[in-house]
């Protein structure tokens, strides 16, 4: 998506000054919304997580990729399949570990990056893709399956004991379908293991925190997010809604971006339309026909105002934002990529969200997201202590 454009220009007699105009951004041809660019900071490509739900391991790697570049290293597109191969094992140690009584599915939370670089490294994508026999498109429906069966299987202990080779056995599943991993590459003209590239990048993982917000859990201590797929039960530090708010402002406008966990389950989220908004009431945002849960099929239809022109928005407080992720209206359904925020004239500030699904909307792959729908549904955030205020890492103990 092009987020800013030079409009016109013009040189003054007395000296080079220019009069530059930004071109107004929007989310569709023919909207209302009118968008003016606040922050907007260096990210990669849009990638294409195809059939698999492997958002938690594109939306972080984007975000570290972003982090790459803020901190000199140049641009790198790395493996996000990698990161789920790592995982996938992880979760059947776990989830054998626990009986078979814990999540294993494909799903994962921001956390599980920076554990997985420590234990096992980071490779580039052009090392390892995931991709065999020629197939561009990712589908782990059937691997997992078949990982599920299996992992269920050995943590019944069907011999009375566990064997010295099931996890061998696991990762040659994995492996069968996602490709041998290498222990050692060359890439950009020098040799690696995964644990000598991941040193490479210079990035310390301890210093990228998990935030949120909560009434259930006291603010400004830690406590395991209780969502499914946070199968590794690592902590996120608990803070006061606008204090998630404002520190998210905080990071963008210091240069930093955020990792961001969501629901994207609700009528007023549309990546088709770019929008992710909180309409004082549905009907402004009407399905019509068989439209899939999320609302995002490419022949979805709608009746609605709201994503054509800026309408009223709920006013989002704690006690709303409890209330859903109480009564399981707000789960924990996407991780997405925070890369700035603009500003519409007659609604507010809106996020802007790097996605990865592909480039099939009219923002190239992007969206808006309203600060209502932020506060109202955001399971977490992951982002760089430094990004934070002083005076907030110190109530956290940073």
């Amino acid at each position: 998506m092009q987020r800013f454009s030079i409009k016109g220009w013009s040189l003054m007699a007395a000296g080079l000054t220019l009069s530059l105009q930004a071109q107004t951004l929007t989310n569709k041809p023919g909207s209302e919304y009118a968008f003016t660019e606040v922050y907007n900071l260096e990210e990669t490509s849009i990638k294409d997580q195809c059939r698999t739900g492997t958002c938690w391991s594109y939306s972080t790697l984007s975000m570290v990729e972003s982090e790459l570049i803020r901190t000199g290293k140049g641009s790198h597109d790395l493996s996000e399949m990698y990161i789920a191969r790592c995982a996938y094992i992880e979760k059947a140690i776990t989830h054998v570990r626990m009986g078979g009584k814990h999540q294993f599915d494909e799903g994962g939370e921001f956390h599980d990056i920076p554990y997985i670089i420590e234990k096992y490294g980071i490779v580039p994508e052009e090392v390892y893709s995931g991709l065999k026999h020629g197939n561009t498109r990712h589908n782990h429906a059937e691997m997992v399956s078949a990982l599920g069966a299996f992992v269920q299987a050995i943590a019944e202990r069907p011999s009375g004991s566990l064997s010295e080779d099931w996890v061998l056995a696991v990762q040659r599943v994995v492996d069968a379908y996602l490709g041998d991993v290498p222990s050692e590459f060359t890439y950009q003209g020098k040799a690696y293991t995964p644990q000598s590239f991941a040193a490479s990048l210079g990035l310390n993982m301890q210093d990228y925190v998990a935030i949120t917000s909560f009434t259930h859990h006291p603010y400004y201590r830690p406590f395991a997010i209780e969502v499914v797929d946070n199968w590794s039960m690592q902590t996120a530090y608990n803070v006061p809604l606008q204090t998630l708010i404002d520190a998210s402002k905080e990071a963008l406008k210091k240069g930093y971006s955020i990792a961001w966990a969501t629901d994207v389950s609700e009528k007023g989220f549309s990546y088709r339309d770019g929008l992710a908004i909180v309409p004082t009431h549905d009907s402004l945002v009407q399905k019509m026909g068989n439209d899939p849960k999320h609302f995002n099929s490419a022949g979805a239809e709608r009746i609605s105002n709201a994503f054509q022109q800026p309408m009223p928005e709920k006013n989002i407080d704690a006690a709303m934002r409890q209330s859903a992720f109480d009564r399981q209206e707000t789960t924990d359904d996407h991780g997405m990529h925070i890369t700035g925020m603009v500003s519409e004239a007659s609604s507010g500030d809106y996020f802007v969200v790097k996605n990865s699904w592909g480039e099939a909307n009219a923002c190239g792959g992007y969206l808006y997201a309203s600060e209502a729908f932020f506060a109202y549904k955001t399971i977490c955030i992951m982002v760089h202590k430094d990004a934070l205020s002083k005076a907030l890492q110190r109530e956290l103990g940073l």
